[in-house]
């Protein structure tokens, strides 16, 4: 509770905080993470590959129907809402707050609550764009879609604007996250083991006084990190009184 006190301080201390953030803010929505026990990664599935091959840009060009069956079913969480830790931090922009986001997830639950400067790292389930005319389609477009999504302006291949395994992060998302992190005051991170490269070499580019960092199980940051809790956030968030 302690540490959680000196949180809630350096909260209220700060004047640009930003929100370094990975799956395990999304997991009290309902969204299951990727690399715990009983993640995505560790999942026993039908399927005779990997997630990590079929979420590949490898198999998304050669096995573009099986891609879409696993990813409907698995990548996308159409009712999932933002829950009170989102929206802790979306009402701290609203009272004045500067509140940067830099995320990993893919399901733009930040955004849905609110919070205006919100870089995602890895793309969004949200968007989808034709291959070949760069026309946009919504998630609802996608999970309708038998098989394999089809421009109905060109009949290219809807394609989700998500970083798939082999395809590199894009370059003014990551300048927009970079100057996010280094900019801040206070870095707040929350839900990552901080394994998943190159977006967790980011925060080696924070200059700012105090790192806190939320996660409910150890990482190789930790001892870097000023204020290190583990817990689920939404208990930490529900301490601090959010």
């Amino acid at each position: 509770m302690e540490k959680v006190f000196e949180l809630k301080k350096e909260i209220e201390k700060a004047n640009k905080i930003c929100v370094f953030t990975g799956a395990g803010i999304s997991c009290p929505s309902g969204i299951p993470d990727f690399r715990s026990e009983s993640g995505l990664y560790n999942e026993k599935g039908d399927y005779k590959y990997s997630p990590e091959e079929m979420i590949s840009h490898t198999f998304f060009v050669n096995n573009t129907k099986l891609f879409y069956k696993f990813y409907k079913s698995k990548m996308i969480y159409e009712n999932a809402k933002p829950n009170k830790a989102h929206l802790f931090f979306a009402d701290l922009e609203k009272c004045g707050k500067d509140v940067r986001i830099v995320t990993q997830n893919i399901d733009s639950l930040h955004t849905m609550a609110g919070n205006k400067q919100v870089f995602e790292i890895h793309g969004s389930v949200k968007r989808n764009y034709c291959i070949r005319c760069s026309e946009f389609y919504d998630e609802k477009y996608i999970l309708e879609s038998k098989d394999i999504p089809y421009c109905k302006k060109c009949g290219g291949i809807v394609k989700p604007d998500v970083v798939l395994y082999e395809e590199g992060l894009d370059d003014k998302t990551v300048q927009g996250a970079v100057n996010a992190i280094q900019c801040a005051d206070l870095l707040i991170i929350i839900g990552t083991s901080l394994a998943v490269y190159p977006a967790a070499s980011f925060i080696k580019f924070f200059g700012g006084e105090k790192i806190a960092l939320i996660n409910k199980s150890e990482t190789s940051f930790d001892e870097k990190a000023d204020i290190v809790i583990y817990d689920d956030i939404v208990n930490v968030i529900d301490k601090i009184g959010g």
